[in-house]
């Protein structure tokens, strides 16, 4: 496989050199278009990051080895071809040095030299702008209209400890341009996360502050982070387990109103006693071909639960919440996903669910990829803390539309479309959502 790999980079390498551009048609003639080696390859190649051998030629059909391999990245990594490496292109030179990691190791002294000379603080991150627009409708007809305009700036620095280990943070700066208020809150930047993350074959463990389900496909659940320890074992079939704490009163955008905020009243009073819950979670994840799926189950306890508006008893103060998710890749371009959770301690909006039709998808680093969507959402208020997805309004049912471009390179705009009814009043919502979206 990993033959085939190289002679499949090596024919992607002629193509590039043989003209200034890549032609439309796939080059590759061993590896899928949706291989990661192939956006890597072209565009590394394209911004002159990777050219060759010394004289800048890859000797006409010469076989390559993975030795002329590694050397070729070591020098695209040491900048001797002249060009500042940065962003994208050096995550994806990343992603071929790891391929070639034991190649790199054995050239000695000049991997020794890389290391020395490399950043072993790292920088990502974006700049965003948000804007959402919701329409409601209570019980006696009022209709209501809700805009949010936001401004983001988002850092997330990643320091290595050594090979193993690097921390990890997320800090994020917001203002509500509604207000253009200048005040303590609007405007100063909040550490969000920050993490240990030790990465080993067929085992990872994380410290800290982190976003919970980050790797869950097609999850309803925790677009959030909490505070604790997860550790994750397995290739193909994964086991997650996390235990620690989670706030539920977070409110992390200008448009959503935290985890629990805005169920009920009583609720929203509750919270602000004690907003910190126990949260413990154990998922298994399954990726292989064209298929991916995760079942996973979600355990949290606080007393802001403890109302007959969430369970009937009124003493309930559990959130037991089990999921099951995945994706299903039709062709090349269109895939089909779901998910379904169900909680299984509160007796009132206690299901969440969706079924979603994919078609291709912008990629940051290519200016004119596209993509789009169109799913079907049932959101109920208690079946999900932070639903991961920002079309649906909370506790309602409905159609959502969406699409995403990118206008020019690492800039992405998105919109997407929601309307439905509210599970509670029956009434009409819908919700406008759109973002652009600058990377660097």
């Amino acid at each position: 496989m990993k033959k085939t790999l190289v002679t499949a980079l090596t024919t992607a390498l002629v193509v590039g050199a043989a003209s200034t551009t890549f032609a439309a048609a796939n080059p590759f003639t061993d590896v899928p278009a949706d291989h990661w080696a192939y956006d890597a390859v072209a565009q590394l190649a394209k911004d002159g990051v990777i050219t060759g051998y010394g004289d800048g030629t890859y000797k006409g059909q010469k076989q390559i080895t993975r030795y002329e391999m590694a050397v070729m990245v070591a020098r695209a990594m040491a900048n001797n071809n002249g060009v500042n490496v940065s962003g994208n292109d050096k995550a994806l030179l990343d992603k071929l040095a790891a391929e070639f990691g034991d190649e790199l190791n054995n050239l000695g002294v000049r991997v020794a030299n890389l290391e020395k000379n490399a950043d072993k603080v790292k920088w990502n991150g974006e700049a965003r702008y948000t804007y959402t627009s919701k329409r409601t409708e209570n019980l006696a007809g009022v209709k209501n209209k809700a805009n949010a305009d936001e401004m983001l700036l988002r850092l997330e620095p990643s320091a290595e400890v050594n090979s193993n280990w690097h921390v990890k943070a997320r800090l994020d700066g917001r203002t509500d341009l509604n207000k253009d208020a200048d005040t303590k809150k609007d405007g100063d930047v909040k550490l969000q996360r920050i993490w240990a993350q030790g990465d080993y074959k067929n085992f990872q463990v994380k410290l800290g502050k982190f976003g919970v389900a980050t790797n869950y496909d097609n999850s309803l659940m925790l677009n959030d982070q909490a505070s604790g320890a997860a550790v994750t074992v397995g290739n193909k079939l994964k086991a997650t387990v996390f235990a620690g704490r989670i706030d539920l009163a977070d409110d992390s955008t200008l448009d959503s109103a935290g985890l629990v905020a805005g169920w009920t009243d009583k609720l929203d009073a509750n919270y602000h006693k004690d907003s910190a819950a126990n949260l413990q979670s154990v998922a298994l994840t399954y990726k292989t071909g064209n298929l991916s799926g995760t079942a996973a189950y979600y355990n949290a306890t606080s007393d802001a639960l403890k109302t007959d508006a969430y369970a009937k008893s009124g003493k309930e103060d559990t959130f037991g919440a089990w999921e099951v998710a995945g994706s299903y890749k039709l062709g090349k371009d269109v895939a089909l996903g779901g998910a379904y959770i169900k909680n299984e301690k509160a007796d009132y909006y206690n299901k969440a669910g969706m079924v979603q039709l994919d078609y291709k998808g912008a990629q940051k680093a290519n200016k004119g990829t596209w993509g789009a969507y169109v799913a079907y959402r049932h959101i109920g208020k208690y079946a999900v803390l932070d639903a991961n997805q920002d079309d649906a309004q909370l506790n309602s049912k409905g159609w959502a539309v969406g699409g995403n471009y990118t206008l020019f390179k690492n800039t992405v705009a998105n919109v997407k479309y929601f309307n439905g009814e509210d599970l509670n009043t029956k009434k009409d919502v819908s919700k406008l959502f759109g973002r652009v979206e600058f990377f660097f």
